[in-house]
């Protein structure tokens, strides 16, 4: 092994590290540019190959053929909606010291509901009653008439004054006498002859009141105290009115929609401040009486009459129907949505069925479907998926193109008589870059 590693020598003439040193160079540029040209060639495929976002919406099928084998001659969409809906107000000003129900509750009619504070109307109450007392205590004197001592002592003035008159007369006698034998001044007998004057319309002043006392008050002043009296009976009964008002009863048998206030807040009954006083206590409406609100396309009316029948199914209940019969009919039309207000009346309502739910009506024929067609479906798609006749549908990732036919707009949106049975997923504005069998990600549905 000595002899071996003596043997050994460095080649120091430099040509073959040159040359091994080119050679890695090229390596190494060639790497770079297959590394560089893949990861375009890979950028350029995700490109090519990457789905196309888009929003889908389904096709609705609505069925021609309704219960007992009737035709179905107008489907409809509008919303279920109380037929008698209250918001429960309050006749008097107060602030609410009570409530005794909460959204939900049922309720029935008289129950009390809201308690306001009622001081100012039990204080009310009790000066009309005041009043009252007061005036039918001068109708009870005016209505008896005068009492015997008061008729005994006007009879006594009267005498007393008769017999002043008498005393008068006498002195005025002498005075005459008096003057005529020129005893007596002429001023003495002008003041006994106005003594006796007075006394004479003092007796029969008297004698006016005594006929007064006796016979008792007037009639007519009678009649203006009962009317007062009257009056005040009025006031004691708005004051009774205004304090029984204090409690607010629920006038019909409901359900609370929407409880609009709490203790200690302002109950008026004229303005309505958003941060102030309430104009309303609480929303209430019978849910055994539903109504379903459609708004019917003016081309669509002729098909519809008064009592007719419609199967009602709600979006949240798909599998549910409940039986419906027009009940009314709005007598105009709207000019900006060129429809018709139309009210169907739910015959069997059960707890399923809320105010404000989506609803669709299934309007029946009074004939039996034919044959042919016992269970074809309408289907409806929005206007927004159809593009030159042309829908595309999205099946497993991919988008297909299909031809479609329609018949014009309705509410529920463009009618498809060919090419869709309903269900399938559509694309919403379709791009213009979309084509026929191009891969596709929905975002939104």
């Amino acid at each position: 092994m000595d002899q071996e590693l003596k043997g050994l020598r460095i080649d120091r003439s430099g040509d073959g590290e040159r040359r091994s040193s080119g050679w890695a160079s090229k390596w190494i540029l060639i790497g770079v540019a297959l590394f560089v040209l893949a990861g375009i060639g890979a950028t350029a495929y995700k490109k090519l190959t990457a789905a196309l976002e888009v929003t889908t919406v389904r096709a609705q099928a609505q069925q021609t053929v309704g219960a007992g084998g009737r035709a179905v001659v107008l489907n409809a969409t509008g919303y279920v909606i109380a037929a008698h809906k209250i918001q429960v107000a309050s006749k008097v000003v107060g602030k609410v010291a009570w409530i005794g129900v909460e959204k939900g509750d049922a309720v029935k009619a008289g129950q009390v509901i809201v308690r306001l504070e009622d001081d100012e109307y039990k204080a009310q109450m009790q000066q009309a009653r005041g009043q009252l007392m007061t005036l039918e205590a001068r109708l009870q004197e005016l209505e008896a008439g005068s009492r015997p001592e008061e008729v005994a002592a006007a009879k006594a003035n009267v005498e007393q004054a008769r017999a002043d008159l008498e005393n008068a007369k006498v002195q005025l006698d002498r005075a005459r006498q008096l003057a005529a034998d020129k005893v007596l001044a002429k001023s003495s007998l002008d003041d006994a002859q106005a003594r006796y004057d007075a006394a004479v319309a003092r007796v029969r002043s008297l004698e006016k009141t005594y006929e007064l006392v006796r016979i008792g008050p007037r009639k007519e002043v009678i009649a203006a105290m009962r009317g007062q009296v009257e009056q005040a009976r009025g006031m004691v009964a708005f004051a009774e009115t205004q304090l029984a008002n204090t409690l607010i009863q629920a006038p019909v048998t409901g359900t609370i929609l929407e409880r609009g206030v709490e203790r200690g807040e302002f109950v008026t009954t004229s303005f309505v401040g958003e941060r102030g006083a309430k104009g309303y206590v609480v929303t209430l409406a019978d849910l055994n009486d539903l109504r379903v609100e459609l708004d019917i396309s003016q081309n669509d009316f002729s098909k519809l009459g008064p009592k007719q029948k419609g199967v009602i199914t709600v979006d949240a209940y798909p599998d549910k129907k409940w039986d419906g019969v027009i009940d009314e009919i709005s007598p105009e039309a709207n000019r900006q949505k060129a429809t018709v207000q139309v009210k169907v009346r739910v015959l069997d309502p059960d707890e399923y069925l809320r105010p404000e739910m989506n609803a669709s009506v299934a309007f029946l024929s009074d004939e039996k479907a034919g044959a042919a067609a016992a269970g074809k479906p309408v289907v409806f798609v929005p206007a927004a998926v159809v593009k030159n006749d042309r829908v595309y549908i999205v099946v497993g990732g991919k988008v297909m193109e299909r031809t479609i036919k329609t018949s014009g707009n309705t509410p529920q949106g463009l009618r498809v008589e060919d090419g869709l049975i309903g269900g399938e997923d559509l694309v919403v504005n379709p791009p213009a870059e979309l084509k026929d069998g191009m891969k596709v990600q929905v975002k939104q549905r």
